[in-house]
């Protein structure tokens, strides 16, 4: 086994991964990137074919570097793929694809984490950031009778396009972004239906001529404990809207109806007991954080969700977490988030006493 040493590891090359290397560089810390695939792209090239981010470009650019074109208009998943894959280029860090992290340790003494790689490899560092996103680990929620389902289970981590399931009745289950821009452009080729526990609840997109994210910002809306619950949904998760979505489930094509009690072999059962048979159901139901190479360490919690506070993890000092979904804002997620996420954990990261008493190395100027 050989063992390298670093300041600080990051876990994950995707924006994430990406904004806090840079972050790292710009307070003179030197980084070491590990990716699990052959680029360091994150998970975008693996979205479906038509998604398009839900914030303009002008605020989806990563620490350094704005997004190209019209700032205004709302980049493509692959635009998205070219933009990371310059920045990687671009970044003056050790980003090392092909890296799958395993397992992350630390020794009784807690002056270094262990991070053991795939192939045998193994490095040390005092700092070590989660930036792996929740695309490797898609939700799949409790539903009466899906395990016994007859027809098709997909997640929306599973769609691309909509020919495969052409001329198919298809019900999904969701009511967030995703959910209901699959569901419109599923609704071309096949018979759909959105489930949902709560109606749908659209946001506009643009007030004022400009846009929400940037309203949210200015507002300190990001940023507002309080508003957390009106945009996290309690009564149904937000759809950012120009009006294209609400006109088009105003038609009925596709329909929105509450959500089912159950499926039963090839039949869904409504609410109101009526039956019906489904060729498929979609599952637009979020991620959880990717990080089980965490799971022997203690830091999650029994569901293996991240103890932390701000992305600061709350029971191992130099850990810490960016990319989790509501880490400190709104945005904390999404392109836009990152770097501010980023800036925050390292600056704690880098003022926490440590068990030698040494500081983390800084990166050469």
């Amino acid at each position: 086994m050989s063992t390298h040493t670093a300041s600080l590891i990051v876990i994950g090359g995707g924006q994430a991964g990406l904004a806090t290397a840079r972050v790292a560089r710009d307070l003179g810390l030197a980084s070491i990137v590990l990716e699990a695939a052959n680029r360091a792209e994150g998970s975008w090239p693996h979205y479906y074919d038509s998604l398009t981010l839900f914030s303009p470009a002008r605020r989806s650019g990563l620490p350094g570097a704005v997004f190209p074109g019209d700032p205004d208009r709302y980049p493509t998943r692959d635009e998205v793929v070219e933009y990371l894959a310059g920045y990687a280029r671009r970044l003056d860090a050790d980003v090392r694809t092909g890296h799958r992290v395993e397992q992350v340790s630390a020794p009784a003494d807690g002056q270094e984490f262990r991070v053991a790689v795939s192939g045998g490899e193994e490095l040390t560092a005092p700092l070590v950031v989660a930036a792996t996103g929740a695309f490797s680990r898609p939700h799949r929620p409790a539903l009466a009778g899906l395990d016994t389902f007859e027809g098709t289970v997909l997640h929306s981590s599973d769609y691309r396009r909509p020919e495969p399931l052409a001329g198919k009745r298809v019900v999904i289950v969701g009511g967030g972004n995703s959910a209901v821009q699959i569901a419109i452009e599923l609704a071309a080729v096949a018979d759909v239906t959105l489930a949902t526990r709560h109606p749908l609840r659209f946001m506009p997109q643009r007030i004022a001529g400009r846009d929400v994210h940037i309203w949210f910002q200015r507002t300190g809306l990001d940023t507002a404990g309080w508003a957390k619950p009106l945009l996290t949904g309690g009564k149904g998760t937000p759809v950012m809207d120009t009006g294209t979505y609400r006109d088009a489930i105003a038609t009925g094509n596709p329909d929105r109806r509450p959500m089912f009690t159950r499926l039963d072999g090839d039949q869904v059962v409504w609410d109101d007991g009526t039956r019906e048979h489904v060729d498929v159901v979609l599952l637009a139901t979020g991620y959880r954080p990717g990080v089980d190479y965490l799971a022997g360490l203690g830091a999650l919690d029994d569901d293996g969700l991240p103890r932390h506070r701000g992305g600061v993890s709350t029971t191992h000092p130099g850990l810490a977490y960016v990319g989790l979904e509501w880490q400190r804002s709104f945005a904390s997620a999404t392109l836009r988030g990152v770097g501010a996420d980023a800036r925050h954990v390292l600056t704690r990261l880098l003022k926490q006493p440590r068990p030698d008493g040494k500081k983390p190395a800084r990166a050469a100027n």
